[in-house]
């Protein structure tokens, strides 16, 4: 029988051929945490009586959330997970000095096939190579340590097919946002989005995985970006090895499909406090900013901070801007690029490998009544930081054409 991206990982997973609807445990292929949530996830194991790791070579550890830490109960936190990581002598663990999590999963660990859980909601951006990924609450994520092993209800695969070419200052915050704009954010609850893309090398992986990465955005168990051309090239210049690539069946059945014709998009904004409340940036122009934010695993990659060199370069932001490239590879490789310099000498201020502000955790916190334009994911009532300010989302173009006018602009008017 034919079967999806979906129901080819599950099955393999499962040891066994499952459809949509099956509730199936599965072996999983990498587990992973960070600070903010590892602590948890090491206390239900002590709860248990158990520190055993499955795989130590597939569990993957990052300090990213508050790194540094900001405050005492968070160095007192990572200081317990780095305890437990000498403890089980687990390999893959990254310190303060390496980058967020999910990217690090990417760089370094995501296959096409595999399935991947993690204790945050963002695992989804694995996605970007064509692994089942899904953020799972502490106790599951624990479950899977010990045991390498979960459960799911296999869901209904829907495919959306992305065609043409995105013009310039287009990027994958924008496909989301379509998505997103398009169906709203419980639309696909119990799906998972298999995308496939009739031009490969139109959509690179660093817009693949803003895409993933706001899958859970979008309420889908998973958001896969079938593997093709473009994924086999991306691992093999990353790592060095050809990938062994896992792709539907030519005639698996979805529940539905879509396109969306990339030539077609605007700059598109998600306007406070939702992720769903998508607009043209038209529509917003105007609305004065306090401060923009341009970084975390949605778009704190070389392609984003290209844009925002290219808008900012010679020039002076007139209001105060936050950089954080996602990982310490990207920040060296940003800064061997010149874009760190540009960036620097237009006013922002740089750092690299945490969440930073994107979750009101430091290093840029909303006050109370301001106006903040981020690229990062959430833009929920107090998520920034004040739950009186305002936050609206964007790719990065819009984001640094807004830093250099004080004001929401759109990147295409300058």
């Amino acid at each position: 029988m034919p079967q999806t991206l979906t129901e080819k990982i599950l099955s393999r997973a499962s040891g066994k051929n499952v459809s949509p609807g099956d509730v199936t445990e599965i072996k999983v292929d990498l587990v992973a945490f960070h600070d903010l949530t590892g602590y948890h996830v090491i206390e239900v194991m002590e709860d248990v009586g158990t520190l055993k790791v499955f795989d130590r070579e597939k569990l993957v550890i990052a300090f990213d959330h508050l790194a540094p830490p900001p405050d005492v109960r968070s160095a007192e936190i990572q200081g317990q997970i780095r305890n437990f990581v000498k403890k089980t002598s687990v390999p893959n663990f990254y310190d303060i000095n390496s980058g967020i999590l999910h990217q690090i999963m990417i760089e370094r660990y995501a296959n096409p096939g595999q399935v991947i859980v993690a204790a945050d909601s963002h695992t989804s951006t694995s996605g970007a190579v064509g692994a089942f990924a899904q953020g799972l609450g502490a106790s599951d994520v624990a479950a899977a340590v010990i045991t390498g092993k979960t459960w799911v209800m296999v869901p209904q695969p829907f495919k959306i097919t992305l065609e043409g070419k995105p013009a310039r200052w287009i990027n994958g915050k924008d496909i989301a946002l379509k998505i997103l704009g398009d169906f709203k954010a419980d639309y696909f609850n119990g799906m998972s989005l298999e995308i496939f893309v009739k031009e490969p090398s139109a959509v690179p992986m660093d817009f693949r995985a803003t895409v993933s990465n706001m899958g859970i955005e979008m309420n889908a168990d998973a958001l896969m970006f079938v593997p093709d051309q473009e994924t086999f090239n991306y691992i093999k210049t990353a790592r060095g090895y050809e990938p062994q690539m896992v792709t539907p069946d030519s005639d698996a059945k979805y529940v539905d499909e879509y396109n969306i014709d990339l030539s077609k998009l605007d700059p598109l904004v998600a306007a406070p406090h939702s992720v769903d409340n998508v607009k043209s940036v038209n529509e917003v122009e105007g609305t004065p900013v306090d401060q923009v934010f341009i970084g975390s695993c949605t778009n704190g990659r070389i392609s984003d901070l290209e844009m925002a060199a290219k808008i900012l370069k010679g020039k002076k932001v007139k209001t105060r801007t936050i950089v954080i490239p996602a990982s310490y590879q990207l920040f060296k490789k940003a800064l061997e690029l010149g874009y760190v310099q540009t960036l620097a000498d237009a006013g922002a201020i740089i750092t690299y490998g945490t969440c930073g502000p994107c979750l009101g955790g430091h290093f840029g916190i909303a006050g109370p009544g301001e106006t903040i334009i981020s690229t990062s994911s959430r833009n929920f009532k107090g998520r920034m930081g004040s739950p009186d300010a305002k936050v609206y989302l964007s790719g990065p173009a819009v984001a640094a054409a807004t830093a250099l006018e004080g004001k929401i602009t759109d990147p295409r008017r300058l």
